[in-house]
């Protein structure tokens, strides 16, 4: 079952959940390090990334797990508080800087491909101080910030991820507060912030088309969590209405502007209002764009960024609609999610190999056939994880051929898989007790080896050949 010619077959990690060093060599904080350091059971044992997976002393390790698999691509974090401890260019740690270079250097001499987040959850507490998300300003640091990796390492790096999960941000950090900062502002905040994120990738898609494109050569994108909707009875024209409503919220809500129109879907525009309107809200509580920001955000992206990990069913809510006094992001799409009894998987991550395949192909279909890069797809073990994971690889192969079916049968322009993660790391609010890695770390050593599971061993096997073996 072979991929195409040149596929890119990655593994990703972020600078937070692998790092360490939260107060070496100048980095500033994030919100990540204020959010862990309050305590309060916010996360699994009140666990920390301050030390984690030690990489950023301990980078030649990694590399070594990179290499084993024998990679294409590497896909990792800048930690924005790391090269700008204040979030601003009014200072910069060179410590930093030498340290992503050093890893960008030893990929490329490795003959890896990089892939480089600018921001992955971990905004400079400094910023946040400021308003972070929910703050207009934001969209200026942002790009500034943005303009200082360009040119800082935008000789080497052609591939670049602005935001990591903007979707998710918006609405476990700034809507619900599970993520950090973690302060809720339901009904107004995850749209606020999705509003801001999506101006500031928008600004800083244009700042490297018009001032670094010509001489680098590189794609920008940005990175979209997508879950895989399907009605929970298929006969059901409520339950239909249900699916469109619910992936104009889950799929199509960042996508619509940025590769389509610059503006939000009608549905969500339409359902928002009504439900603000119900409310006794003045007006929406979706911010609008105006016509001159809608040119600005349509058409930012040279790439597909999907980051797929599961499936849901989704049901209407018929007559049994959430009370009028409920605000939020969930209670205003008016339907229920919920899994198939049967599927197996650990905790969130209920395993769904064909839910990629129609995925993929919804890309295809709805944002004009563009090339789609997997920057994350993997499947969590409980702590204590088995070395000898044979049932996750399992879930892995079958997500391959399903992968295989989207190439040759749906055409789908699938150029690049990366699994998540390399190496088990901080799993934000599951800390340490969610295991996604390739590789095992034992947290409770300070040497923080790594060890790879039968997952990696067969990863490495299909990467080699190019494919899984045996007919498709």
């Amino acid at each position: 079952m072979a991929f195409p010619k040149g596929f890119g077959w990655g593994a990703a990690t972020a600078a937070y959940q692998v790092e360490g060093g939260w107060d070496a060599d100048g980095r500033g904080l994030c919100v990540w390090d204020t959010f862990t350091h309050q305590g309060g059971e916010r996360v699994f044992k009140n666990q920390t990334g301050d030390v984690a997976c030690g990489s950023y002393t301990l980078w030649e390790e990694d590399l070594k797990c990179i290499k084993q698999l024998g990679l294409t691509h590497y896909r990792f974090s800048l930690s924005w508080s790391r090269l700008l401890p204040d979030g601003t260019t009014g200072f910069i740690n060179q410590k930093g800087i030498d340290y992503y270079n050093k890893i960008i250097d030893d990929l490329l001499t490795n003959g890896i491909t990089p892939i480089v987040t600018i921001y992955h959850f971990d905004l400079p507490q400094a910023l946040e101080d400021k308003g972070g998300w929910l703050s207009e300003a934001i969209i200026e640091d942002f790009d500034r910030y943005a303009r200082f990796c360009f040119s800082t390492f935008g000789d080497r790096v052609k591939q670049w991820i602005t935001i990591n999960e903007p979707n998710i941000l918006a609405v476990l950090a700034y809507e619900v507060g599970r993520f950090a900062p973690g302060i809720p502002h339901l009904g107004t905040g995850g749209y606020q912030a999705a509003h801001n994120l999506i101006k500031a990738h928008a600004r800083a898609w244009h700042s490297y088309d018009s001032l670094f494109r010509k001489e680098q050569k590189g794609m920008v994108s940005l990175s979209l969590f997508l879950v895989w909707l399907e009605p929970g009875n298929p006969n059901s024209v409520p339950d239909q209405e249900a699916v469109k409503k619910a992936s104009a919220f889950a799929l199509d809500f960042f996508a619509k502007p940025i590769f389509i129109d610059g503006d939000y879907p009608e549905l969500v525009k339409s359902q928002i209002a009504s439900m603000s309107k119900k409310q006794g809200c003045p007006s929406s509580r979706l911010p609008e764009f105006t016509e001159e920001e809608k040119k600005m955000i349509k058409g930012t992206a040279d790439f597909f960024a999907v980051q797929y990990y599961t499936t849901r069913f989704i049901k209407s809510q018929g007559n049994k609609k959430g009370g009028l006094g409920e605000l939020g992001f969930w209670q205003d799409m008016e339907v229920d999610y919920f899994p198939d009894p049967s599927w197996k998987g650990v905790d969130w991550v209920y395993v769904v190999p064909w839910g990629i395949r129609k995925l993929l192909k919804y890309i295809k279909d709805t944002y004009n056939n563009p090339v789609i890069y997997i920057t994350e797809n993997g499947f969590p073990q409980r702590d204590p994880p088995a070395l000898d994971d044979t049932q996750r690889w399992e879930y892995f192969r079958q997500t391959f051929q399903e992968l295989f079916k989207a190439i040759h049968v749906d055409k789908v322009n699938l150029q690049v898989y990366c699994a998540w993660s390399l190496l088990d790391n901080f799993e934000w609010c599951d800390g340490y007790n969610l295991r996604f890695g390739l590789f095992h770390v034992d947290f409770e050593d300070p040497a923080r080896p790594r060890v790879p599971y039968t997952s990696a061993k067969e990863y490495a096997k299909v990467i080699r050949s190019n494919g899984l073996e045996g007919p498709p």
